[in-house]
């Protein structure tokens, strides 16, 4: 399976992110194997509104593979479950986006980890609950779980005071399940690699902007200079090891 991952972006209106959305997607078209799925990791819109998610669906739709999306923490709810995924039937609009997708007999367990009204993430009882009832049917089929904020120590000061808080759940609940090979997250807006729970946890570069880290000069959080980047994860026949490509759009 050939899972084209990117996240964050951040679309408010304005030019300058519309642009840069759409010559992702473009870039995306343009390849010579389309991937089995675009995967976008939340922060579609900037402030969530619905006009930014009218926007985010029709930039979507040009995509010539599937794609599917879970929230970031500029997201909302309600007018990303109504508008985005143009769902009406949640009996609470507020209450957590959780959904299932298989592709090419893996599975992909698209996680909401916002917490309404704030930077970091926490998985909240009703997606923990959603998660281990979903892994525990999975059975022995591949799951890649997707969400925006990683659970692990990114070395930045920014990014670890906003990362998942209750990171130590997820872990407990992935401890022993052999059918995870790896977390797909984004929020960090810079290409990331490390572990968590014993696994890989792989993080989307950002469309909109790129993070500045500790170490590089500059004197903006974000360079939004740097083109917009795209991570390909290529998983083979059971699922693991997962191999991943970083790029640059051009």
């Amino acid at each position: 399976m050939l899972l084209a991952h990117i996240s964050d972006l951040h679309l408010d209106g304005t030019q300058r992110a519309t642009d840069r959305a759409a010559r992702t997607i473009a870039y995306l078209n343009s390849l010579s194997r389309q991937p089995d799925t675009v995967l976008v990791t939340g922060d579609i819109a900037d402030h969530g509104v619905p006009e930014e998610y009218a926007q985010a669906a029709e930039l979507l739709s040009r995509l010539t593979a599937p794609h599917v999306t879970c929230p970031g923490n500029h997201d909302d709810r309600a007018a990303y479950r109504k508008v985005l995924l143009g769902d009406t039937s949640a009996a609470v609009p507020e209450s957590p986006v959780n959904r299932l997708h298989h592709v090419d007999g893996y599975a992909l367990l698209l996680c909401d980890s916002t917490i309404p009204g704030e930077d970091a993430g926490r998985f909240d009882d009703e997606t923990l609950a959603w998660l281990e009832r979903t892994l525990d049917d999975l059975g022995d089929i591949s799951a890649l779980p997707a969400f925006h904020h990683p659970p692990a120590v990114i070395h930045h000061p920014y990014l670890d005071a906003t990362n998942l808080t209750n990171a130590d759940r997820l872990a407990d609940l992935l401890d022993g399940r052999d059918n995870v090979p790896a977390i797909l997250t984004g929020h960090a807006h810079t290409a990331g690699a490390t572990t968590f729970a014993g696994r890989p946890l792989l993080v989307a570069p950002g469309v909109v902007s790129t993070l500045r880290l500790p170490w590089e000069s500059g004197e903006t959080l974000t360079d939004r200079t740097a083109p917009p980047g795209v991570a390909f994860h290529v998983l083979g026949e059971g699922g693991a090891p997962v191999t991943t490509h970083f790029r640059v759009v051009p």
